[in-house]
């Protein structure tokens, strides 16, 4: 047996004291708690930020919500008796708390355009976006990450140049105008897709609703005519914002491959004698898939906030056209409860990014 040195300190056949264990395990506990509430907090503060953002646009914009509700033919006494069934007598920190716990309860107030409940219209809107963003965020990401692949691995040839001019020409021109131009050609001239709008006005209401996207209710209707028709009427939109996506997402590939082709792990594998294939699809493009992830999710949250352009060009019935209407009329509710909805909608993607950026990369746990 080892006997204990002279300081008491047990030998080196001693086993570890029975603690040790369990207090490593609630060390890793706590840190995992640390990391979680930070990132609790974090996500608090910023849709706080978000709120506190959107009411004090609410109150800044030179337009009298109770005039928008009473009309300007109500009397004084009409117009002070809505002025406090709004809130609007109370202090503006009242007004925030009461705005801040209606909004967490997702009553976003009544739109004056519609007569709706602004949720209620939200619920209706916007998947129009989603499959819109979503759509062109799968053409942006399909072409756009081999484009990029591809160019870095030839850098100075013919692809990456034409690599190159594709990204410059999608940051370069108006959406709008290549709206009008598409509309002109393919649907005017060719005939080869649908017009404005999200259906044709036959399938107008035919598809039972279940998600709100067209492609799929039309889908799980098994009714194949209104699928054909709602796909002619947004292949054009969708084509359009996934150019501008590819745009990016294919710049920002090039420039990631490219610090990654430079680095002395690929010279190695290079050396070793692996095929240029495996050197670039197996080692560098794996060590860009991570912030690749973060491009991709922060494109797909501009489609869904910069698609307004497109949706008012294609009487496309999404959120930014019915932000845009609304903000036109006058109607802040519905302007602020889309804002809330489209901030919302960055918060959760960049929450879903970093949580796939843990997943990924094991340096990040």
């Amino acid at each position: 047996m080892v006997q204990p040195d002279m300081t008491g300190q047990p030998g080196r056949g001693t086993p570890p004291p029975a603690g040790g264990v369990p207090s490593a395990r609630a060390a890793r506990l706590r840190r995992r708690a640390r990391s979680l509430g930070g990132l609790v907090l974090s996500l608090a503060l910023t849709l706080l930020g978000l709120l506190l953002v959107t009411f004090v646009i609410g109150r800044v914009m030179p337009i009298d919500p109770v005039l928008k509700v009473v009309g300007e033919r109500a009397t004084q006494a009409q117009y002070e008796a809505a002025r406090i069934a709004m809130g609007l007598d109370k202090p503006l920190w009242q007004q925030f708390l009461l705005y801040m716990g209606e909004v967490l309860r997702g009553d976003f107030g009544r739109s004056i355009s519609t007569g709706h409940p602004v949720a209620q219209d939200l619920r209706r809107v916007f998947p129009a976006t989603v499959e819109l963003a979503s759509l062109g965020t799968l053409i942006g990401v399909c072409v756009g990450v081999p484009l990029g692949v591809v160019a870095a691995a030839r850098r100075g040839g013919w692809i990456d140049q034409i690599a190159r001019v594709v990204a410059l020409v999608g940051y370069s021109m108006p959406i709008f105008w290549l709206g009008l131009m598409g509309l002109l050609l393919f649907y005017g001239i060719l005939g080869w897709v649908g017009g404005p709008g999200r259906q044709g006005i036959i399938y107008d209401g035919m598809v039972p609703t279940v998600t709100g996207l067209i492609l799929v209710d039309s889908l799980i209707a098994g009714d194949w005519a209104a699928f054909r028709d709602a796909f002619s009427h947004i292949v054009l939109p969708a084509s359009l914002l996934g150019y501008f996506s590819l745009a990016y997402i294919s710049r920002m590939t090039r420039s990631f491959m490219l610090e990654q082709l430079s680095a002395e792990y690929v010279v190695t594998a290079r050396v070793k004698g692996l095929s240029e294939r495996r050197v670039i699809w197996g080692h560098a493009f794996r060590n860009i898939l991570v912030p690749l992830i973060t491009v991709i999710a922060l494109s797909f949250g501009s489609l869904l906030e910069g698609s307004v352009l497109t949706e008012i060009v294609f009487s496309w019935p999404g959120i930014g056209q019915y932000i845009t209407k609304a903000l036109l009329a006058g109607d802040m509710n519905a302007v602020l409860g889309g804002t809330v909805v489209v901030g919302t909608c960055f918060v959760a993607l960049n929450l879903l990014s970093d949580i796939l950026y843990r997943l990924l990369d094991p340096r990040a746990k």
